[in-house]
């Protein structure tokens, strides 16, 4: 039964093809010009970027985002990304083009976020700056420039703390800022007994951990120099750091000139008696640890010697006989 259907069934469409053969292939002519026509359109230029990354921003509108695009050969006809991105939102990051893609592709993974760029894993040291921090992101992740970090972290020097952080590829500079900043609350809430009881501010301990990030190594050294800095301060000496001088010069320099030492500014500890206005790096636990809760001495000064280890002493002739000792 079955067998005999299908056997007049083909022989119908045998007939049928035999005779409207001219309809058939003028449909079949139409159909592939059609679609000759429109993937022409839709189709990705010939000198499409192959790895290259576009930066999306946020608050772009449809015709912005197509006419970036196309300017940067990857669609020929804005108008066709233009009109798929008003039927919903682009989602804003960076976005890797690996192969070529028509551009409904490009416009569907506009729509959903298809990145194509896996989160990056960014390490901050401890005793980092703004500024140093901006040039590690802004060279691992596209969406975010060196100028927009500084920017969005520039008020938070000092209270972003150094670690390892996982960032995607639609991160903002604020977005990071603000990871930080939250890690930096959780991190620094078992210090809260030891800053009450070390009779400091919780501003002026982050200061002092700052300063410690770069005058000393070991959290054993760390301790003891932030009693030696603090012991200057309650005697009304001025703390005499060369590691505020690479913040003031916006450079990583320890040595610095007399004419460094001279310079008009709030951060120059030689001039100005008391901590700086404000730290001069992002500490981490260590450090702000060593700031409450340091070491108690007599000394009153410190270096490092060409063997590599601290030397402190109570007296100025002490510290004199320690520099020609170990700097020379």
């Amino acid at each position: 039964m079955l067998r005999d259907i299908f056997s007049t069934a083909l022989t119908i469409i045998v007939f049928h093809i035999r005779r409207f053969w001219p309809n058939w292939l003028g449909i079949i002519a139409v159909s592939l010009l059609l679609s000759l026509s429109v993937w022409a359109i839709i189709a990705p230029p010939a000198d499409f970027p192959i790895g290259a990354v576009i930066v999306i921003s946020k608050g772009e509108s449809a015709g912005e985002i197509a006419t970036q695009f196309a300017e940067k050969n990857v669609i020929r006809h804005p108008s066709i990304l233009k009109v798929m991105l008003r039927t919903g939102s682009a989602r804003a990051g960076a976005y890797r083009l690996s192969d070529p893609e028509s551009v409904v592709q490009i416009g569907l993974r506009l729509l959903s976020g298809d990145f194509g760029i896996a989160p990056e894993r960014i390490t901050f040291p401890e005793g980092l700056t703004v500024r140093e921090m901006a040039e590690r992101i802004s060279s691992k992740v596209p969406s975010i420039t060196a100028e927009s970090f500084i920017a969005a972290a520039g008020p938070y020097e000092g209270y972003l703390f150094p670690d390892t952080y996982h960032i995607g590829p639609d991160a903002t500079a604020r977005d990071v800022v603000a990871l930080m900043r939250e890690n930096f609350d959780a991190k620094t809430a078992s210090l809260k007994s030891d800053i009450a009881a070390s009779g400091h501010s919780f501003s002026e301990i982050v200061v002092m951990a700052s300063i410690l990030e770069r005058e000393a190594r070991s959290p054993e050294e760390k301790k003891m120099v932030a009693g030696i800095l603090w012991n200057r301060i309650a005697k009304g000496m001025p703390l005499q750091v060369d590691a505020v001088f690479g913040y003031i010069y916006g450079r990583d320099t320890y040595s610095p000139s007399l004419e460094d030492l001279a310079i008009d500014s709030p951060y120059n500890t030689y001039k100005n008696k008391g901590l700086p206005p404000g730290p001069i790096s992002n500490p981490g636990l260590d450090s702000l640890e060593a700031a409450a809760a340091p070491t108690k001495s007599n000394y009153l000064y410190y270096l490092t010697g060409n063997d590599g280890l601290m030397h402190y002493a109570t007296t100025f002739a002490q510290h004199k006989a320690n520099r020609t000792k170990y700097l020379k």
